[in-house]
């Protein structure tokens, strides 16, 4: 059972969201809150898998309300989706360096909504290809932050290659035939990454990647 909680300070929203998810075999609706305070307090009392959470909220909004999540030992296995209307604005990007494994649009299919969740219920990050390179397009636009060069001499030249092909959107088992290993092997590579980065999931060795200089934003060709 997956147990699902709605933080969104629209109650059409949630009733929406909830109505869809009730009727889904193996979903659990936990709670709503309608501002990112009540959410973390129900994370607390319920430790959700999902938390689906808004960004623009009254009281605490969904980037801290991430941050706190994902600060907590007692909810390191909740994972936050963030809600948004605007696709990957500046918002989702914030949030994403403060815990989120990944968005959703609000009027995202159903059948995708449902997809998305169990997706990240197993602890995959919601970054499709097309999304991931909306994420680099970010990194061209600005400048990225300076990461530790220690944080990176952690991994293995082998760890850095497989995080590298993650930024790069890349599953474990594109991985492992990139690398002509086993996807057990690639699967192995990318969590010892993971602890050694303190990365909660995918999501995060991608922001780190970047961050890091690991793999650099391609630039658009300059037309001729």
């Amino acid at each position: 059972m997956i147990r699902v909680l709605l933080v969104d300070d629209q109650a059409l929203i949630r009733a929406g969201f909830r109505a869809l998810l009730d009727a889904e075999d193996g979903v659990e609706v936990v709670g709503e809150a309608g501002d990112g305070a009540q959410g973390l307090a129900l994370a607390e009392r319920h430790v959700p898998d999902i938390a689906l959470v808004d960004i623009q909220m009254p009281v605490m909004d969904g980037i801290e309300t991430t941050r706190r999540i994902a600060a907590d030992p007692r909810l390191a296995a909740t994972r936050v989706v963030i809600l948004t209307n605007y696709g990957l604005d500046r918002y989702v990007f914030d949030a994403l360096r403060a815990g989120a494994s990944g968005f959703l649009l609000k009027d995202t299919d159903p059948v995708e909504l449902l997809q998305a969740i169990r997706v990240a219920a197993r602890g995959d990050a919601l970054l499709s290809p097309a999304v991931t390179r909306t994420l680099i397009s970010e990194y061209v636009s600005r400048p990225p932050d300076a990461t530790p060069a220690a944080t990176l001499d952690a991994l293995t030249n082998r760890e850095r290659e497989v995080v590298a092909l993650v930024a790069r959107g890349l599953t474990n088992e594109e991985i492992a035939a990139h690398m002509v290993i086993s996807p057990f092997t690639a699967k192995t590579h990318v969590s010892r990454a993971m602890t050694k980065l303190g990365a909660r999931d995918r999501a995060q060795l991608v922001v780190f990647a970047y961050e890091s200089g690991l793999v650099s934003p391609r630039r658009p060709a300059s037309p001729r």
